[in-house]
C-alpha cells in the first residue's frame, strides 16, 4: 500500500483548501463542471482528501462517494460524504459499477498514477466518464521556475519521475508532502492504455501560461 502523505498536515490542508487557495479551487471546480456535466448517479471522488469539492459535485446533480488513503484527511471528509480508506490502485469496488469518477489535484500524490487510472477504468460502468483535473505537467513542478508568471522556465528535471520536495513555492503543498512528476505523454498514454477513450482536454490558467491541465475520458459501451 502507498504511504499516506497528508496525515500530519490534514488540519493545515483543510484550511488551505477552503480558505487559503479559494480562488484557485474555484478555477479547478469550474473546469470540473465543464468536463463532468450533470448527473444523476454516483460519482467516485478518488483521493477525495477533505472533501473540498463535494459541494460542486452535488450541485451538478451527482451523488459523491470518496476514497482516500489519508486517515487524517478523511476525518474532515466524513462530515461531507460517504468515504472509504483505500489505496487508489486497489479500490473496494466491484467491476463496472460507477457511472462517473473524478480525480482532482491528486495525480502528483501517487507514485503510479497510470495504475490508478487503470483501476478507475475497471470500476467505471460502460459509458462512464472519468474527469481528471490536475496541475499542468508541462508547466508546474520542481522543474518549472514560476517566479515570473509571464515566462516560465523549464529545466531538465521535466524528464525525472521520482518524488521530490523541490518547489517554486516554499510554503505550498508540494514543499510539505513532495510530488511525483508524470510527463504529459505518460499521463495521456495511461488513459488509452486503460481502455478509455479521450474525449476532451482543457488547459486553464490565471495568466498566459496554464497551470491546470484537465481531461475527460469515457469507457466504451
Amino acid at each position: 500500500m502507498t504511504t499516506p502523505l497528508y496525515d500530519e498536515i490534514a488540519d493545515w490542508y483543510e484550511e488551505y483548501a477552503t480558505v487559503g487557495s479559494a480562488i484557485y479551487m474555484d478555477r479547478v471546480r469550474s473546469v470540473l463542471a465543464e468536463l463532468l456535466g450533470h448527473g444523476p448517479g454516483r460519482c467516485l471522488d478518488l483521493c477525495c482528501g477533505t472533501g473540498a469539492h463535494v459541494a460542486e459535485l452535488r450541485r451538478l446533480g451527482w451523488t459523491p462517494v470518496g476514497v482516500d488513503l489519508s486517515a487524517g484527511q478523511l476525518r474532515h471528509a466524513r462530515s461531507r460524504l460517504p468515504v472509504a480508506r483505500a489505496d487508489a490502485t486497489a479500490l473496494p469496488l466491484a467491476d463496472a459499477v460507477v457511472p462517473a469518477a473524478v480525480c482532482l489535484l491528486a495525480h502528483t500524490d501517487m507514485p503510479d498514477y497510470p495504475a490508478a487510472i487503470a483501476e478507475l477504468a475497471r470500476a467505471l460502468a460502460p459509458g462512464g466518464r472519468l474527469v481528471h483535473v490536475g496541475v499542468h505537467p508541462c508547466f508546474c513542478g520542481a522543474f518549472a521556475d514560476r517566479s515570473d508568471q509571464e515566462r516560465i522556465v523549464i529545466d531538465g528535471g521535466y524528464a525525472e519521475r521520482e518524488r521530490t520536495f523541490r518547489s517554486w513555492n516554499s510554503h505550498g503543498v508540494r514543499a510539505r508532502v513532495g510530488a511525483w512528476h508524470l510527463p504529459l505523454a505518460d499521463l495521456l498514454t495511461a488513459v488509452t492504455a486503460a481502455g478509455l477513450v479521450l474525449d476532451r482536454v482543457v488547459e486553464s490558467g490565471s495568466g498566459p501560461i496554464p497551470d491546470i491541465l484537465a481531461f475527460a475520458a469515457t469507457k466504451p459501451t
